[in-house]
Formats: C-alpha cells, sequence, structure tokens
C-alpha cells in the first residue's frame, strides 16, 4: 500500500549535506525544510489561514489535547474534519497530545496502559492511552499524525529515561495497532532518549523497524543548550532512513532551524514565533527588535528594511509600538504576521542555498547579521 505522505530528496548541499526536497501529502505538496506555523487551538494566533497561504505555509500544526478538550474530536468529525472545519486546505498535521499531558496537566500517574491526570482547565479526571491519542488523531482527520509518547526532562536520570524510552516505544507499536486510515493518514514515530547517546540509538531502532512513514526527535528544546542541541542532532539524525521525512519537534529560533537543517532536518515547527509577537519581540534580518522599546517611540522605518511582508510594506515602527502599547489587537497581528513572514521567508533562502550548495556561506552571514557570536557561525 502506498504510504499516505512520502518524501523526495531533490538535492543534497555538497558542503553541509542539508537536504532540499518535498513532502507529498493528501492536500498537496510542499518543498523542505519547512517551518510549521502552530494553529494550537485550529487557529494561528491572529492570523487567517488565507494569509498563510499567501507568505507560503505548506503546512501547519494543530494540537491534539487542546481540541480533545474543546470542542471535540466528535464535534470536528461532524464538521468534516480539521482541514474543513478551520478552512485550511493544505497540510496538516497534529500532535499526539503527550506533551501537553507532561507539561500541562497536574498529578500525572503515568502506567503501562497510559496516562492518568486532571484536566488543565477544570480538574476532571482524565486518561490518555496510545489508542485513545490515535482514535483521537483519526478523527481530527490531519495528513501527518504523531504517535503518543513521554516527552522526558533533559537532564532526568539515565534509568528513568532509559524506562521512559522503552515505554514510549511500546506506546509506538500499540498506536501503530490502533491506527485506523494510513492511506490517507501517516503516523510518525518520535525518537526520545534526552541527552543520552545509547538511548536515543535504541529509540531509533525500535522506531524504524516499525516502519513508520515519518519520523521526529522529541525531547529537545526543553532547557538544554544549542550546543547539547546540536550534539543529540548529530548523532540522531542518521540513524533515521533517509528515504522518509525528519521532523525535530519544537523548535523555531532562526540559528535552531538553520543548525537542524544542516543536521538533515525536514520539518520544523514551534511557538515562538507568534508568543514573542504578542511581547511587542520581532526578528528582523538584522536581529531581535523588542518594538516597546522606547528608542522605537519615533522611529518611521519599517520593522526590517530588508523585508517584504505586509506589515513592513505599510506600516512603521513608531505605530507599531503605539498599538504594542495601547494594546490595540492589530498590533499583535502585524508583529505575528511579520515573525511567521520571516521564518518561512528564511526557509525559503535556506532552500535557495542548498539548491546552490551555498548553506555555509549563508550560515556564516545570516549569524553574523543576526548577532549570533561568530565563532558558533563555523560550528558545524
Amino acid at each position: 500500500m502506498q504510504p499516505a505522505v512520502t518524501y523526495h530528496l531533490k538535492h543534497v548541499d555538497k558542503h553541509t549535506g542539508a537536504r532540499l526536497g518535498e513532502i507529498v501529502t493528501p492536500h498537496g505538496t510542499f518543498p523542505t525544510p519547512m517551518f510549521m506555523p502552530v494553529g494550537t487551538q485550529a487557529s494561528v494566533k491572529t492570523l487567517s489561514p488565507e494569509e498563510l497561504d499567501t507568505m507560503g505555509a505548506g503546512i501547519i500544526l494543530a494540537n491534539t489535547y487542546h481540541l480533545w478538550l474543546r470542542p471535540g474530536e466528535d464535534l470536528i468529525e461532524e464538521a468534516g474534519g480539521l482541514h474543513q472545519f478551520m478552512n485550511w486546505h493544505k497540510g496538516l498535521l497534529t500532535d499526539s497530545g503527550g506533551f501537553q499531558v507532561f507539561s500541562l496537566a497536574d498529578m500525572r500517574n503515568i502506567t503501562e496502559e497510559g496516562v492518568h491526570f486532571k484536566n488543565h482547565l477544570n480538574g476532571a479526571n482524565m486518561f490518555l492511552s496510545p489508542e485513545k491519542a490515535i482514535a483521537i488523531e483519526n478523527a481530527l482527520g490531519p495528513d501527518i499524525m504523531m504517535s503518543f509518547d513521554e516527552c522526558p526532562p533533559f537532564f532526568e536520570s539515565y534509568d528513568y529515561v532509559a524506562k521512559s524510552v522503552a515505554r514510549t516505544s511500546r506506546w509506538a507499536e500499540r498506536g501503530l495497532a490502533a491506527h485506523q486510515h494510513p492511506d490517507y493518514q501517516a503516523l510518525f514515530g518520535i525518537v526520545q532518549g534526552a541527552g543520552f547517546k545509547d538511548l536515543r540509538q535504541q529509540s531509533a531502532r525500535d522506531l524504524v523497524s516499525l516502519d513508520f512513514p515519518g519520523y521526529s526527535i522529541g525531547g529537545l528544546s526543553v532547557g538544554e543548550s544549542k550546543e547539547e542541541m546540536n550534539h543529540v542532532l548529530d548523532f540522531t539524525t542518521p540513524l533515521l532512513p533517509a528515504d522518509k521525512p525528519r521532523y525535530l519537534m519544537g523548535v523555531g529560533s532562526p540559528d535552531a532551524l538553520i543548525d537542524g537543517v544542516i543536521r538533515g532536518i525536514d520539518m520544523f515547527d514551534c511557538v515562538l514565533p507568534t508568543r514573542i509577537a504578542r511581547n511587542g519581540t520581532t526578528m528582523t534580518s538584522h536581529g531581535r527588535v523588542v518594538i516597546k522599546n522606547a528608542k522605537y517611540a519615533r522611529d518611521f522605518t519599517p520593522l526590517d528594511p530588508d523585508c517584504d511582508c505586509y506589515t513592513c510594506r505599510n506600516y512603521t515602527r513608531a505605530y507599531i509600538r503605539h498599538l504594542i502599547h495601547t494594546d490595540e489587537a492589530f498590533g499583535i497581528r502585524l508583529t505575528s504576521y511579520h515573525n511567521l513572514y520571516f521564518l518561512l521567508h528564511l526557509m525559503q533562502q535556506v532552500r535557495d542555498a542548498i539548491a546552490h550548495d551555498d548553506l555555509a556561506a549563508f550560515r556564516e552571514d545570516f549569524f553574523e547579521r543576526y548577532g549570533y557570536n561568530r565563532a558558533d557561525a563555523k560550528s558545524f
């Protein structure tokens, strides 16, 4: 049976090994490497699906845990699935809900069967198992679904992480067995193991043996340093099949995106661009601009003079600062639009650089302009 989602390699940068490719889904094909905007509640905060399409998003992420609680997977299934419900007709990925259970919920009790926890909204007793998570995702109807896993803290003890990895592998097998629609929904496995090389190797072996149509690397960007994250990627990504998508979960800073691409990653997601936008922080080609700062009160230039997004073509730093200071929702829309456009455009530049075997030079130039340590720009 043909997998619901397939990966096609187009070119490998001869200096860095970065991959240029495309991923084919039931709702269209998108180029990789790709950053995925996060639509936690079936909405990328303040932006319309049409705006996301216009700025080049090929796939977005929605949150299984939150949609399970509100409005419920049954209602979304009745509406025709998540694509129809939110009027997004390109690629769509849902996480399993596991990360939210372990990061948001109180009074967790992890058993072999699943996780008992308290609903973070009303304190109700809840239970989520691999089978339940997959059933919810099947009902939501995304193109790509994530396995139910445990995401242990990066600095947890070796013994704990070893037991967690073994349980996540068993849960992955159970989830795969419960998956009802492999012909039009692809279920990805999630490699865990914190910072332990042998546990990452074991996790990858377990999951690759189950022949998932794609693989993600979880448990990173959870408090460890960028150097530690890159070190884990150095020995983990090569363990994953070269002919299938590779997804690094929860990573969205510009430096981490570029470094992840150099280490063989195809897909990324993160709430970072919209989260910091709501606090008045923007990404520009010359580093972060905290637009709330007083020095921008009479700055009548664009957020980023090198950016051609809607925000930068039409509005000044002074105006956006005024909107943020007066809690006007339009200000958050403008900063959110710009930050997402910036990352999506960055990934387009990265793809162009890979196509011309020039990603190493692009990285060094970008890091210097953005304000990252110049020595770090040569560390891959």
